[in-house]
C-alpha cells in the first residue's frame, strides 16, 4: 500500500470540508484521514491521536475552542505537527500571534483547491521524504509507459506530456482543465508558452503513435485505437494514461 500523507481538516462550513475531501479523494500523495467542525472535537483529536494526522489545515474561528487556542495547546503539550491555517480573519496581530506558534502557512479564503494543494506539498516538502520518494516513483513509471509507446524523450512534447500526466495523476478534477490549468502551468515552469506546450505535446502523440507498439496502444486505449491508427487527443491522451496509472498499482512497482 501505498504511504500517504494524512490531513487534519478543521472547520466548521461542511461545503468547505466536503470540497477538499472531494478533491483530494484520489490523490497519489495527499490522504483526509480526519475531519472536525468544531475545536473542541479537533483539539481532542490533536493531542490524543496524533498518529491519525501528519498535518493540520485549520480556519482560526470555531465553535467551542478557536484556532489560537488550539495552536496554545499544541505548544504547551510540545506537539510538533504542520500546520496550515485557512481562515477569512486576518488582522495583523493574529498573523503575528499565529507565526509565533509555529504555523507553517496563513491562507486566506476564498481559497482554490489546486493553491491549497501546492502550499501543502511546499510544507510537506521540508522535511517529508516520502512525498518526494513517491513522486519520483510515478514519474518513473510514467517514463516506462512514454517509452513502451515509442515516445522519444529528447523532443519536448516528451517532458511535457509527462509532467501533465503526473499533474493528473494526483489530480483526477484536471480532466476537463488542461487548457486552464495544466498548459498554463507547465509552460510557466519551462518557461514558454501555453501554445507551445500545447503544440509539443500533440507532437510527441504523433510521433509515438507513428512509431509505437501497436498492441500496447490498444490494450491501453481500447477503442481510441482504430484500423487507421487515429490519434487520441492531448486530453485523452494524457488522461487515460494517468488513469492507468492509478488503477493498475503494478506499474508503480518500478
Amino acid at each position: 500500500m501505498e504511504k500517504k500523507v494524512n490531513l487534519l481538516i478543521v472547520d466548521d462550513n461542511e461545503t468547505v470540508i466536503d470540497n477538499i475531501k472531494k478533491y483530494f479523494s484520489s490523490h497519489a500523495v495527499i490522504n483526509v484521514s480526519c475531519v472536525c467542525n468544531n475545536g473542541a472535537n479537533a483539539l481532542d483529536i490533536i493531542l490524543n491521536k496524533q498518529d491519525n494526522y501528519d498535518l493540520i489545515v485549520m480556519d482560526l474561528l470555531m465553535p467551542e475552542v478557536d484556532g489560537i487556542e488550539i495552536l496554545q495547546q499544541m505548544q504547551k503539550h510540545n506537539i510538533d505537527k504542520k500546520v496550515i491555517v485557512l481562515t477569512s480573519y486576518k488582522k495583523d496581530y493574529t498573523v503575528k500571534q499565529t507565526a509565533m506558534y509555529g504555523v507553517n502557512y496563513y491562507m486566506m479564503k476564498p481559497f482554490s483547491l489546486p493553491s491549497l494543494e501546492k502550499r501543502i506539498l511546499e510544507v510537506l516538502n521540508d522535511n517529508l521524504e516520502l512525498v518526494s520518494d513517491l513522486s519520483d516513483n510515478v514519474l518513473l513509471a510514467i517514463s516506462k509507459l512514454l517509452h513502451s509507446l515509442g515516445m522519444p524523450s529528447h523532443i519536448k512534447g516528451y517532458q511535457y506530456i509527462r509532467e501533465s500526466i503526473m499533474m493528473m495523476y494526483q489530480n483526477p478534477d484536471m480532466l476537463g482543465g488542461i487548457t486552464k490549468e495544466i498548459y498554463p502551468e507547465i509552460a510557466d515552469k519551462f518557461d514558454t508558452t501555453s501554445s507551445r506546450v500545447e503544440r509539443a505535446i500533440r507532437h510527441a502523440i504523433e510521433v509515438s503513435w507513428n512509431r509505437g507498439d501497436y498492441d500496447l496502444m490498444e490494450e491501453i486505449f481500447g477503442h481510441s485505437v482504430d484500423y487507421d491508427r487515429a490519434k487520441p487527443t492531448n486530453s485523452e491522451f494524457i488522461a487515460t494514461l494517468a488513469d492507468k496509472l492509478r488503477m493498475d498499482k503494478t506499474l508503480l512497482a518500478v
